[in-house]
């Protein structure tokens, strides 16, 4: 399973707002039901299958397009993990919660990095 954050940017667009387009794309997903999504203030999480997740970012960034858009800029993060090949987006999340409820007096930093 891979997870991504999706930003679709219609540009040429006569007024500032993108909620037209952007309330498109959502309907778009909601009657797919390969990828699970959710939509946040700055874009939308995916979750699924990798060719599932390309897919659909291929169909949501002609969106912009298909409503007499000149150019569309599309931003997508793709994370996808081998060792952990069933972590959802509400795992990552519980994560990190984790790790601030652990007391801890100091950052281990992996120095295999640095």
């Amino acid at each position: 399973m891979a997870t991504a954050d999706l930003t679709v940017i219609g540009l040429g667009r006569q007024s500032a707002s993108a909620s037209e387009y952007i309330a498109e794309m959502q309907r778009r997903l909601e009657a797919q039901d390969k990828v699970r999504f959710k939509l946040h203030a700055m874009g939308t999480e995916l979750e699924g299958q990798v060719e599932d997740i390309l897919e659909v970012v291929r169909q949501l960034h002609n969106v912009p397009f298909e409503a007499g858009l000149p150019r569309v800029y599309t931003v997508l993060k793709l994370d996808e993990r081998m060792d952990k090949p069933t972590q959802t987006l509400e795992d990552k999340v519980k994560s990190v919660e984790e790790q601030l409820g652990r007391v801890s007096s100091s950052f281990r930093r992996d120095r295999s990095i640095f």
